[in-house]
């Protein structure tokens, strides 16, 4: 391990860890230092003898790190196992994939939830992150496990935010760069749903500024609704059309109970920690590649090592395949290997976690054609 015994990984209650101990800070964009800091992740297949066979999986704004298997926490089954997966798009027999629960996230990793050292949670004591916070976390994370460099950094929505910043602030660690229904800045439509369910975690009683769980309630009235506000996001305009026509049919003001049943909001309320998604939110709101170099894209590229392909998807009204061409041009302009893929669907935003085989079969394109420029084997099992 680089961070030698500063680091020590850990295994209790179905989640395994990486601690950092004091010695080992975080050091935070607000100036703060975050220590000691435990970052939870999971991990799928095995590296190869040049350790150059590594892919990283950034998950969304409520996801967590079980991307190929069963949450053994919730019971939850994974949330992308048609792409991350023996002979899936992002193969375990070929590579080593990981995926780290978000720093401030509530699957084990450091967050509000966490215990601060006081002994207490953090609460709102817990320190502002944004999206540059996250990922160097991640890369204390992949250097502790003696990792070098990654085959592929990939993600959705909020993960492919995360995926862009490895690849502007690491080029010459990251390979290859998937992002997906995701861009370089959070759109207008979802900053207004990200506020709108902040407002109501926060206006939730039982929110108690932020300490509820001192007082050993949770805001789940607020968070619900922060719910239900992502899933209208994830909607393409037709289903969110149908949605509001069966609920005014059913009963008045039911789009809720229309989008979900109540068992399983229930269980997301009882798995995702509130202010998590107060921190996290921000975060993805706050990230905006351009801004921090200038106003200009391009930039955040100009030491372009990385190749790149940018998946959109034609219903998606959260995040428009505008924004995608967006960020193509940059990188174009940047000098990057670029390409921008606009998938034909009607699934909305969540297309990527739903049956569509045009996404899978030009993922599994451009993942075998960075292997063979990066010198991987085509074939499951070989080196």
């Amino acid at each position: 391990m680089i961070h030698g015994s500063s680091a020590k990984i850990q295994a209790a209650g179905g989640l395994r860890t990486l601690a950092f101990d004091a010695g080992t800070p975080l050091h935070l964009s607000n100036g703060e230092t975050l220590s000691p800091l435990t970052m939870a992740f999971e991990s799928y297949g095995a590296l190869n003898a040049e350790r150059s066979n590594a892919v990283l999986v950034c998950h969304g704004l409520t996801g967590d790190q079980f991307v190929a298997g069963p949450n053994p926490v919730t019971g939850r089954p994974a949330w992308w196992p048609r792409i991350v997966g023996p002979g899936r798009p992002i193969d375990t027999n070929r590579f080593y994939v990981l995926c780290a629960n978000a720093l401030g996230g509530s699957m084990g990793s450091t967050g509000p939830a966490s215990q601060a050292p006081d002994g207490k949670p953090y609460g709102l004591r817990f320190a502002p992150v944004n999206v540059a916070d996250i990922v160097r976390a991640q890369s204390m994370l992949i250097e502790a496990l003696d990792i070098e460099s990654l085959f592929m950094v990939i993600g959705a929505g909020f993960g492919g935010m995360q995926a862009l910043q490895w690849a502007s602030a690491y080029p010459k660690r990251v390979f290859a760069c998937a992002t997906v229904a995701s861009g370089a800045r959070q759109t207008a439509p979802a900053l207004a749903l990200s506020e709108l369910s902040r407002q109501a975690i926060m206006a939730d009683p039982d929110w108690r500024g932020g300490s509820y769980l001192a007082h050993g309630v949770r805001p789940t009235k607020g968070l619900s609704v922060a719910r239900t506000a992502a899933q209208i996001g994830s909607l393409a305009e037709p289903a969110l059309r149908s949605a509001f026509a069966a609920a005014a049919a059913k009963e008045r003001f039911a789009l809720a109970s229309q989008l979900d049943e109540a068992s399983k909001t229930s269980a997301f309320v009882d798995r995702f920690d509130a202010n998590s998604f107060l921190y996290l939110s921000r975060a993805a709101d706050g990230f905006d590649l351009a801004a921090d170099f200038g106003g200009n894209l391009a930039n955040a590229f100009a030491r372009a090592a990385t190749r790149h392909c940018v998946f959109a998807f034609s219903s998606d009204w959260r995040c428009p395949p505008e924004e995608g061409r967006r960020l193509a041009r940059a990188l174009l302009a940047a000098g990057a290997d670029a390409a921008f893929i606009e998938i034909n669907s009607d699934k909305g935003h969540d297309a990527h976690l739903e049956e569509e085989t045009q996404f899978e079969a030009s993922l599994t394109g451009f993942v075998d054609a960075s292997a063979a420029i990066r010198g991987l084997s085509l074939q499951a099992g070989a080196n």
